[in-house]
């Protein structure tokens, strides 16, 4: 791909400083790969060799590209991450002195109607848990996969990295490597920890293991992400869920219970692993709604 120099140094920066994950640099090297290469094409041929100057870019330039990534279809979501590496990039060229003024400083991501996330009714959640068939090694694979999901609220990318020894079964707490590598400790009920000391002790060793990650697939490998969203989408077919579910309606669904049930918003947000509570004050919208559509449900007036 092509770079500037300082893209090194700046991606540097954001993994050691900022503790940034693999999949978030990568897609920011992408980001700042594909800027580079809108100010190449607008280069005079004789000055291709030498590069594209940092100085040169003002914000008129900057609103040029976003045009340009719009008219190649790139997303709302898409692009906002764009702006954001590019925000961070040239206040980092800012800040090591190889630019006087930051032409980013004042660009802003387009704007989002607010989407709720999708959430299981308890009735739902205990359907798809009962959907696997426990009597072989991959039925009671995939409960103990699903019952964490549910009892520690965990990211599908969690949850494929979980190793043996992240379980302390005498606490029953979860050692568990968020964003960033960022480690926190996950409390599983007594229920889901059953299920899991059972899986460790008796049958993950039929699995004839060759790789020390917690969950794996018939070949004794690693199992992976689109391989548990594969199989969170047949246990929902299973069960009768009509709308389309994935492993972060699990996470989705383990909050909005929490918070229905009492639990406050920043237990909730240490419960998830969320850097910042706002990421965690969505689900109190999820949880409005749904008290708002029992109002209207149930309320003599509102019926009639």
């Amino acid at each position: 791909m092509l770079s500037h120099p300082l893209t090194d140094r700046f991606l540097e920066r954001l993994l050691i400083g900022k503790g940034l994950s693999e999949n978030t640099l990568r897609a920011y090297s992408a980001d700042l790969a594909d800027f580079t290469g809108f100010l190449e094409e607008r280069l005079p041929a004789g000055d291709k060799d030498a590069g594209p100057d940092l100085r040169s870019v003002d914000e008129q330039l900057l609103f040029m590209y976003i045009v340009y990534a719009r008219s190649r279809g790139l997303g709302k979501r898409s692009l906002s991450r764009r702006l954001s590496a590019l925000r961070g990039f040239f206040a980092f060229a800012r800040e090591e002195g190889e630019l006087d003024e930051d032409p980013a400083r004042f660009l802003e991501n387009p704007k989002f109607a607010r989407s709720l996330p999708e959430v299981l009714s308890m009735e739902e959640m205990n359907a798809v848990l009962a959907a696997p068939v426990l009597t072989d090694k991959l039925g009671f694979r995939d409960r103990t996969m699903l019952e964490l999901l549910y009892a520690s609220g965990l990211r599908v990318s969690e949850l494929c990295a979980l190793r043996a020894l992240d379980f302390d079964a005498q606490v029953n707490l979860l050692r568990v490597f968020g964003k960033g590598a960022k480690e926190r400790f996950a409390p599983v009920h007594a229920e889901a920890a059953g299920f899991l000391s059972d899986y460790i002790r008796h049958w993950r060793p039929l699995f004839s293991p060759k790789a020390p990650e917690l969950f794996l697939n018939r070949s004794g490998k690693a199992l992976s992400r689109v391989a548990v969203w594969k199989l969170v989408q047949r246990y929902a077919l299973r069960a009768g869920i009509k709308v389309d579910i994935s492993p972060h309606t699990f996470r989705h669904s383990f909050a909005t219970h929490l918070l229905e049930g009492g639990a406050d918003l920043r237990s909730v947000q240490l419960l998830l692993g969320h850097a910042d509570i706002a990421a965690t004050e969505i689900y109190t919208h999820v949880r409005q709604d749904r008290v708002t559509a029992a109002h209207r449900l149930h309320h003599p007036r509102n019926k009639s």
